[in-house]
């Protein structure tokens, strides 16, 4: 009994010391982020270039995880937006990368109109619709915009590239 108390002690012993020791800069990842703030502010004007147009649409962005950071449904749009808006950004944030995809419309027209059973159409939250657009700091993508509600993905899209338009001089 004592004996396994001692082992017990020495492993969580070398445990703690293998995690204090020193990490060298190789083994660190530098991630960048939207903060909190310019994500509200794009989804707003997104929501409101479509407003002005007469669109009632909702404008979701998701981070590098491919979680939602920032949303705003705007003035009557449907519940039905809520979900579109954040599936698109999540769309091209996950399946845009490997090709450098930069458009939710773009990884659409390259599936195609049929998809195969069992495909990448069955995973959650893809959704191959035009309206969500890559945000990035450089050539770096960070996070993604997407837009649901209005009357076509072309006109989702060019909302949420207003959203970006509005902070994107504080990307670089």
């Amino acid at each position: 009994m004592i004996h396994s108390r001692v082992a017990t002690l020495i492993g969580a012993t070398a445990i703690a010391a293998a995690l204090a020791a020193p990490a060298h800069a190789d083994d660190l990842l530098t991630v960048h982020r939207l903060s909190a703030s310019l994500a509200a502010e794009a989804v707003t004007e997104a929501v409101a270039s479509c407003a002005k147009q007469g669109y009632k649409v909702t404008a979701t962005i998701v981070d590098a995880d491919g979680v939602p950071q920032a949303m705003l449904r705007g003035d009557g749009a449907s519940m039905t937006t809520i979900g579109a808006a954040r599936d698109k950004a999540y769309t091209v944030f996950m399946l845009g990368a490997p090709r450098n995809e930069d458009t939710s419309a773009a990884i659409a027209q390259r599936m195609g109109a049929t998809q195969t059973p069992g495909g990448l159409t069955k995973l959650p939250h893809i959704l191959l619709a035009g309206g969500g657009v890559r945000i990035k700091a450089g050539n770096e993508a960070i996070a993604a915009i997407g837009v649901g509600g209005a009357p076509g993905g072309d006109l989702d899209e060019a909302c949420a590239k207003a959203g970006i338009d509005k902070i994107g001089a504080r990307l670089k």
